[in-house]
């Protein structure tokens, strides 16, 4: 069943005119997208070029798959432009300081498990303890080494970070309410996987199988080797601190996760995926909307539930074969929204890690500042997308079964 997007007035305009206009959307040129990048950057070294592959196939699955609007299509190109720059500048600036690839990066904490599960709010709650640094919005988008924060809003990358949640948010107000983001604050990590051109973002937006299809086979190790070089740069203006980061497709890689960070922390949320599906569906449906017309909503659903549930499987496979079962913590949604304090120092303990007064005190000042729905209701229904509880329960059901996941009641 399809269901038209509501966009906002200005980006009807912008679509009516072009179709006006009578043009064919040129297809996208992968040496044209390469060549503004160096124009735009002065730089000419994109580092690996294993990223190239991924950026073909995308290109040609949005130019024959994507049902991309004339105004969709002008956004894929200008954040694959980023994509691109981004890439320039960090192999330049690991050429000019190449001593920064070998600083360590010690017992990262990555937080995984169900988007919609409490990964958000857990993440922002540890970025509250000055022992911890997490990947600021506008860092992840265009990384380099942290800046003193007091320059932070001078910086034209920050300008430009705050410039594009403003935008995103303007497209679809509604968003914030299920996902907030602000430019200083904490930010998936999925941008650093993206700059190989292997991440979520991109079929999350648009209708593009042959590229699900590539990416659910191709090898990550370069990409992960990508993203942990990016941290070492980042970091390496100030002092050491514990890495704290999140992304929940992270699950999909656990294998070669652990291959790249084996003295990780991993701490996977749980919660009920008959109430975390159609929460998704309902955030991944929206942001296709702003990239296309027509958004085929249980199709959207049908793939969810079995990416997801595939990925929960991976997972546990990697989990049962590792050597250190400590290296886990399982933590419910539940114990979190009960009481966040207690539960983040269940984790602390758990890996043998302080929690200072001066970060519990941060922490509950965050707590008493962010309340649950300060921007609106999220406001959606598991018939719209076509979902069955009880069938999202049974393809759940090792998993459920695996980790004591409660069901719960109707909201």
């Amino acid at each position: 069943m399809g269901s038209r997007a509501t966009q906002r007035l200005p980006v009807r305009l912008y679509n009516r005119l072009a179709a006006r206009l009578g043009r064919e959307p040129r297809p996208f040129d992968e040496e044209a997208l390469l060549a503004a990048a160096r124009k735009a950057t002065g730089l000419g070294d994109f580092g690996r070029l294993d990223f190239r592959d991924g950026l073909r196939v995308l290109l040609h699955a949005y130019d024959e798959e994507a049902r991309l609007t004339p105004f969709g299509r002008m956004l894929v190109r200008r954040e694959l432009l980023g994509i691109l720059k981004a890439r320039l500048t960090l192999t330049e600036a690991w050429q000019r300081d190449p001593k920064v690839l070998d600083a360590p990066i010690r017992r990262p904490i990555f937080i995984l498990g169900l988007p919609r599960s409490g990964t958000t709010a857990l993440h922002q709650l540890l970025a509250e303890d000055p022992g911890n640094q997490v990947l600021e919005y506008w860092l992840a988008a265009a990384p380099g080494p942290r800046p003193d924060p007091a320059a932070w809003r001078s910086d034209p990358r920050f300008k430009e970070a705050t410039r594009a949640l403003r935008t995103g948010y303007w497209l679809d107000p509604g968003l914030r309410a299920i996902h907030d983001l602000t430019p200083e604050g904490p930010e998936e990590c999925r941008h650093l996987l993206g700059q190989s051109l292997t991440d979520d973002t991109f079929d999350s937006n648009a209708t593009i199988p042959s590229y699900t299809s590539w990416y659910a086979r191709c090898d990550m190790r370069p990409s992960y080797a990508w993203h942990r070089n990016v941290l070492r740069l980042v970091q390496s203006s100030g002092l050491e601190r514990r890495w704290v980061l999140k992304y929940p497709a992270h699950m999909a890689h656990l294998h070669v996760l652990l291959e790249t960070y084996p003295d990780a922390c991993i701490v996977q949320t749980h919660r009920d995926p008959s109430r975390v599906l159609p929460s998704l569906c309902s955030l991944v449906t929206r942001w296709r909307g702003i990239y296309e017309d027509e958004v085929d909503v249980e199709a959207v659903a049908r793939w969810q539930v079995e990416m997801w549930a595939g990925r929960l499987e991976h997972a546990m496979s990697v989990r049962g074969a590792w050597d250190d079962p400590e290296q886990f913590f399982d933590l419910s949604f539940q114990e979190l929204r009960a009481d966040p304090i207690a539960a983040v120092r269940r984790l602390y303990a758990h890996f043998g890690l302080g929690l200072s007064e001066e970060a519990e005190r941060r922490m509950r000042v965050r707590i008493a500042t962010h309340p649950e729905g300060r921007h609106g209701g999220h406001a959606y229904a598991a018939e719209e997308f076509g979902l069955d509880r009880s069938a999202v329960a049974e393809r759940f059901g090792a998993y459920s079964e695996r980790f004591g996941v409660e069901a719960e009641p109707d909201a």
